[in-house]
């Protein structure tokens, strides 16, 4: 375990096993839908990529994987809930069945306005595959397809998930020591 690390609330088997577990399920709802056309698999940076990549690895379809930016912090500690696109997705998806890969669901501000804007692009369908659903007072109620893991509402780092750009490389998901971003 990482020094700055206070304690692995998912290891990198429960990870894994969990992936396997929801790339089943997609593969057996998509399988009949989609044909030779597969699903739209959409990341959002940098977060989710590593999720991403490794859930499309349990997909037995087949898989376009695109990518989007957005920035909606600025300055603040918390989301706005206002979305700047900062890199937008290179695939259309008009007509076509996608699925936002999401690393964690927090506050909900920002995965809402993504879902309107991609809604309006004209999907045969979306939905939102969370890795993380943390337990948020006031979060927007957001309709899963699936999720991962219940995550209580600390400061968690690895698989994609940042402090500072650092710990994203870590095999799990822990919990950061208080020390290290007070």
């Amino acid at each position: 375990m990482h020094p700055h690390i206070e304690r692995i609330l998912f290891s990198q088997e429960q990870i894994a096993q969990r992936n396997r577990e929801m790339g089943r399920v997609i593969t057996e709802v998509y399988g009949s839908k989609v044909g030779d056309q597969g699903i739209v698999l959409v990341s959002v940076l940098r977060g989710a990529a590593i999720f991403m990549a490794d859930l499309a690895r349990c997909i037995d379809l087949p898989v376009e994987m695109d990518y989007m930016a957005v920035s909606s912090y600025g300055n603040a500690a918390t989301s706005s809930g206002r979305v700047r696109v900062l890199k937008d997705l290179s695939t259309d998806i008009s007509g076509r069945h996608v699925v936002i890969a999401e690393d964690v669901l927090d506050s909900g501000l920002t995965l809402q306005h993504l879902l309107s804007m991609l809604q309006a692009r004209g999907p045969a369908s979306l939905e939102v595959v969370a890795l993380l659903r943390k337990d948020v007072p006031g979060q927007i109620d957001i309709p899963l397809f699936q999720t991962g893991f219940a995550c209580p509402n600390e400061f968690v780092v690895g698989y994609g998930l940042d402090y500072a750009e650092r710990y994203r490389n870590l095999p799990y998901v822990g919990v950061l020591k208080p020390e290290i971003y007070m």
